[in-house]
């Protein structure tokens, strides 16, 4: 792997990044396929389902990122209310979807033609919900998903409620034995009806980021396609450092596509710099790291609001200058011309290693200049999220 960096603030290239720069560069009309590859998002579609009562509503809140006062949040009740699929597209990431399907085993949903109604073939996975035990509608769906050659994955809701019970119950109380118990009887359920290897995941909505939640994500990362695996990355909330780090990793396998782009379509000289590039490609981006992070001012004011603080608690963690001004094409330019050494030593690196066309210069710039915005607001967003678990 290779290192830049100025004042001491190194990234890496790694060998995979740059056999996919080669095999561009390669390749006829490389802006154009390219453009149309980052225009054309990856739809994600998850299902989610479970009997009346389980929680899938809050579940689905929860992923987002959201209470069930939030605009646009799924309306949670003790009484099943859902009589159609409904998809909850996360807030800046459209393209992912998450669908609170009508609860099984209610009169207008009977397991054996439940999938058949629910549009079986939309959904990338499924996601089934249950508390206390798994009952059998549940297992006869799971079973038919698996016959269909779709992933599930069952989610204990709830969990915290056990916990409590437990602790109440026990004079000595081990929170993991007890969690590693309910995972057992569950599994050994699954197991006697058939189901080959079920993932169980035991989650509470109104803390999403504790127990098997980060289980859960790594199953997802290692089990989903590339392409859909980042989406899913992208889509979470930012409930730890190690959520903030995989969404960094995310966004970093596109930054040579944007700089390729910036510096292939429709460029113009950026003024004082002796390069071209489209300064509108790098603004878009720059914004949407910022959303991607939580930096953007509705997400750090809803921050400020779950932890009952004024939002200057919040902001004055951040320190990134493009976190904290508005972003605009002057300001681009000004962090083209201060990032102008890391580049040159990039540029340097890339023609040593990589073909590149003409426009090199412009392409190491803007892929610098990408890559060391988005190392800062990754640490920024690990600033906010730690702040907020301080409140």
């Amino acid at each position: 792997m290779a290192h830049f960096g100025s004042n001491a603030k190194p990234f890496e290239i790694s060998k995979e990044e740059f056999k996919n720069i080669v095999a561009a560069f390669r390749l006829p009309d490389c802006g154009l396929r390219l453009s149309k590859e980052l225009l054309e998002k990856t739809q994600l579609d998850i299902a989610v389902t479970g009997e009346s009562g389980c929680g899938k509503s809050t579940f689905i809140n929860a992923m987002r990122g959201m209470t069930s006062d939030d605009k646009g949040a799924a309306p949670t009740s003790a009484v099943e209310k859902t009589t159609v699929p409904t998809a909850y597209p996360y807030q800046h990431r459209e393209n992912v979807k998450l669908w609170d399907l009508p609860g099984i085993g209610t009169p207008n949903f009977m397991a054996e033609t439940y999938l058949q109604r629910v549009n079986f073939h939309r959904y990338d996975f499924f996601i089934l919900v249950f508390t206390e035990r798994i009952r059998e509608n549940l297992i006869l769906l799971a079973d038919a998903v698996q016959n269909m050659g779709k992933q599930f994955y069952f989610v204990r809701s709830k969990i915290d409620n056990d916990i409590e019970a437990s602790k109440r119950r026990k004079k000595q109380f081990n929170m993991e034995e007890i969690l590693q118990k309910i995972r057992d009887d569950c599994t050994n359920h699954l197991t006697t009806w058939g189901l080959k290897y079920p993932h169980i995941f035991l989650l509470s909505s109104f803390d999403i980021g504790k127990f098997d939640f980060l289980q859960m994500q790594k199953v997802l990362e290692e089990e989903l396609p590339e392409h859909k695996r980042n989406a899913f990355l992208l889509s979470l909330p930012n409930i730890s450092q190690h959520v903030v780090d995989k969404k960094k990793e995310a966004l970093k396998t596109e930054i040579w596509k944007l700089a390729t782009l910036s510096c292939t379509i429709a460029v113009l000289p950026v003024p004082g710099l002796s390069i071209a590039c489209d300064i509108a490609i790098l603004i878009k981006a720059i914004r949407g790291y910022l959303m991607d992070f939580g930096l953007d001012e509705e997400s750090l004011q809803k921050v400020a609001q779950k932890i009952n603080k004024p939002v200057e608690t919040i902001r004055s963690v951040v320190r990134s200058q493009v976190a904290s001004t508005e972003i605009t094409t002057q300001l681009v330019t000004q962090l083209l011309m201060k990032n102008g050494n890391g580049a040159l030593m990039t540029f340097e690196y890339f023609m040593r290693n990589i073909p590149l066309v003409s426009g090199g210069i412009s392409f190491a710039t803007t892929y610098y200049l990408l890559r060391s915005i988005l190392d800062d607001l990754a640490e920024d967003a690990k600033r906010v999220l730690l702040r907020s678990l301080e409140g």
